[in-house]
């Protein structure tokens, strides 16, 4: 009996040694200018579809070796894409965006559905109180903050669908970088995208355009940098 019970604990902790035994991916995401750690960067191992975002200095880490395809992105950041060469620790440089445009970061496919796409996510996420695991685990945690993640992006993408280029350019006779622009200063909040009616939303963004028309030049690019 007691061989039976020595088998299976060893059994047990092989498979636990060969889980933790799998390659990992460190680094740093950091501002390019400041060179300041950025958080909650969404990271993609795009050969294994893996994720996972940033700490809070811009550590990371994800499942990964030499030879994988890694993206990057950021809101307001241009996305970076890296073939993995060198397993050691890797810093990643994001550049602001010139655009100062709210992106959404995930996938540019508007059909795009975390739920679906990494089910794994929300299972892992979920706490029992009887499986410390669950709460402490390194695997729980990041789940969480995932999870968190894509909610707020699922979010952003409503916000999207309302003020989108196409409806707002419909409204005012601003293009390209400057309607982009105007768009950064003036995206409304997702509280705001939820109680507003179309009209309400068109006059919303015509009382915005008579504000922005009243800035200099100076105060639109102040304001487009501070988001306000």
């Amino acid at each position: 009996m007691r061989s039976k019970f020595f088998i299976g604990a060893l059994l047990l902790l092989l498979s636990v040694s060969a889980a933790y035994a799998q390659d990992y991916l460190k680094g740093k995401v950091i501002d390019s200018g400041t060179d300041k750690g950025l958080s909650d960067v969404f990271i993609k191992n795009v050969t294994k579809n893996k994720i996972t975002i940033s700490e809070a200095d811009g550590k990371f880490e994800i499942q990964g070796s030499v030879g994988n395809l890694l993206i990057f992105s950021s809101s307001g950041y241009l996305s970076d894409t890296l073939v993995v060469i060198d397993a050691q620790s890797l810093n990643i440089r994001l550049k602001v965006n010139p655009a100062l445009l709210k992106e959404v970061n995930i996938n540019s496919s508007k059909s795009f559905d975390p739920h679906t796409e990494y089910p794994e996510i929300y299972t892992k996420s979920k706490v029992y109180i009887l499986s410390p695991s669950t709460i402490f685990s390194k695997e729980a945690k990041n789940a969480r903050r995932l999870k968190k993640y894509f909610a707020q992006e699922e979010k952003e993408r409503e916000i999207d669908r309302a003020f989108s280029i196409a409806y707002v350019s419909s409204l005012i006779p601003i293009r390209g970088n400057e309607l982009q622009t105007f768009m950064a200063m003036y995206r409304p909040t997702y509280d705001f995208i939820q109680r507003t009616s179309g009209p309400t939303l068109a006059a919303y963004i015509n009382d915005s355009y008579i504000r922005y028309k009243a800035l200099t030049p100076e105060q639109r690019k102040q304001s487009s940098l501070t988001g306000q």
